[in-house]
């Protein structure tokens, strides 16, 4: 037969010993921005790799049209 396990306790200690909840802090600094650098701060997680693939993109195209261009004169 299984043993039955004990059941966890879920309840927070609130003793007199018990750790002492900090309030979380919440630090803000205000920059003035202009229109270009706000856009590229709200969305520098999104743009960023997006960026990054057609950079990609364009020198492996770039690649490929010199590549066939020496072939060509060859």
């Amino acid at each position: 037969m299984a043993n039955k396990q004990k059941k966890k306790r879920n309840k927070v200690y609130t003793g007199v010993d018990a750790a002492i909840t900090r309030p979380i802090v919440t630090k803000i600094s205000a920059v003035n921005r202009n229109p270009v650098g706000q856009w590229w701060f709200d969305h520098k997680r999104i743009a960023r790799p997006i960026i990054i693939a057609v950079l990609v993109a364009a020198a492996v195209v770039i690649l490929i049209i010199e590549l066939v261009r020496i072939a060509t004169n060859g």
